[in-house]
């Protein structure tokens, strides 16, 4: 299966740049961007619950090296197709070690740095109102998406959706609209069990300082999970212009 059936099947499009998000005028800059997003969202680690999670995560691998070669963009651009034979697409590739190198493993601070600096920017509302576009209004699936999103912000990413609306720059759907109490109250439910296990396992670690508590905490639920907790953590406060 070629990459473009492989994008039509698997993201419902089969243009490079809509899977991505972007259009055709996007910088280079843009496009290395775009693909850690998408490929955060996809990332095995991140979505253990969909077994389609490592395929599309390839797929993006082979999208990004396209786009990123300039003679591959070229020929896509003018003639709308890829070299499939190319070295780039070669299928017995490491795409998990080829994102890597492209995004080294991000740390603690560089996710609190980068929280400062995202939480009520610009930016932010931009993601929002595209996941709430994206997910037609499911408060649910926009808070999972969302870069640096705990429960705490479900309030204030609705007051952003709601601004948004009564100033006539997004639709109003109705599952964000006439969403039932019941589903928020859930969802805050959840969010107290999830906070109360997480005090739990520190008490349990005998762990005081904040700094170190953290660390040893991620390392803890990483075993326990057989998953790599930092890069779910990764996938919700996603570093932005990291260079190789």
């Amino acid at each position: 299966m070629g990459l473009f059936d492989q994008c039509r099947e698997l993201f419902k499009t089969a243009c490079l740049y809509e899977v991505l998000g972007i259009t055709k005028e996007a910088t280079d800059a843009e496009i290395r961007r775009s693909y850690y997003k998408v490929s955060l969202q996809v990332h095995p680690d991140r979505a253990p619950e969909d077994p389609g999670a490592t395929e599309k995560f390839q797929v993006l691998g082979k999208l990004y090296a396209v786009l990123s070669d300039q003679e591959q963009r070229r020929l896509y651009d003018e003639q709308g197709a890829v070299d499939e034979g190319d070295d780039l697409l070669t299928h017995d590739r490491c795409w998990e070690e080829y994102w890597r190198l492209l995004f080294p493993k991000i740390t603690v601070q560089d996710i609190q740095d980068f929280e400062r600096t995202y939480k009520g920017s610009e930016e932010e509302r931009e993601d929002v109102m595209q996941l709430y576009e994206q997910h037609q209004g499911e408060m649910e699936a926009i808070l999972a998406s969302s870069l640096c999103c705990s429960q705490e912000d479900e309030s204030r990413l609705a007051d952003i959706i709601h601004a948004a609306i009564q100033a006539g720059e997004a639709t109003s759907h109705p599952a964000f609209t006439q969403e039932d109490d019941r589903k928020r109250l859930a969802r805050k439910q959840k969010a107290d069990e999830e906070r109360k296990e997480a005090e739990e396992m520190q008490r349990e670690m005998g762990l005081r300082a904040e700094g170190d508590s953290l660390v040893m905490m991620l390392q803890q639920r990483q075993k326990l999970r057989e998953q790599s907790f930092l890069s779910d953590l990764e996938a919700k406060y996603s570093k932005k212009g990291a260079k190789k």
